[in-house]
């Protein structure tokens, strides 16, 4: 099955015409109420955070932290992928595709990294996960930095504004290396 990315823009079309059957919300404070979808509270879930890319941060802003990553991974465990899981943020570009990133991570614990960041650069042109997200997901998931060392690999993207949705594989072991 398939992890679909994008913006919050454009997440419920991709919700009506797609039908996922669990949803990742990541969105600031202050915006995360505009992801009201028609999913039950079980299949979607609501992380609130800030896009900070680097460590320091100002005052009032929420970074992203452990807990997260924990209650992403713990959400992900319910996910069965008989149906697509929609993730998104803000632009679909960094907080979405790190979530993207980690769960294709977990889902494949024997994948390379490397690839699994080559799939989504692939897929998106304008993906750039949240390093700061990455990080934490890498020391959750053990991965020894290479998670992050496979998104600094695909490089920040061209110039964009949102990125247009895309999916990355929730299975690896059938995938080229």
């Amino acid at each position: 099955m398939k992890i679909i990315v994008c913006s919050l823009a454009r997440a419920p079309a991709i919700i009506a015409s797609e039908r996922p059957s669990h949803v990742v919300s990541l969105l600031s404070p202050q915006d995360i109420h505009l992801a009201a979808f028609d999913h039950a509270a079980e299949r979607h879930l609501r992380l609130e955070m800030n896009d900070l890319r680097e460590p320091g941060f100002n005052p009032g802003e929420t970074p992203p932290h452990e807990e997260h990553v924990a209650r992403l991974l713990d959400f992900a465990r319910s996910w069965t992928s008989e149906a697509p899981i929609l993730v998104h943020c803000w632009a679909g570009v960094s907080r979405s595709t790190a979530a993207a990133f980690t769960l294709a991570c977990a889902r494949n614990p024997h994948a390379d990294e490397a690839d699994i960041a080559q799939a989504m650069r692939a897929a998106s042109a304008t993906a750039w996960p949240n390093p700061l997200l990455i990080g934490l997901a890498d020391a959750a998931l053990g991965r020894n930095g290479r998670m992050l060392a496979a998104i600094e690999a695909i490089g920040a993207p061209e110039e964009f504004e949102s990125n247009m949705p895309f999916h990355l594989p929730a299975d690896f072991s059938a995938q080229p290396s």
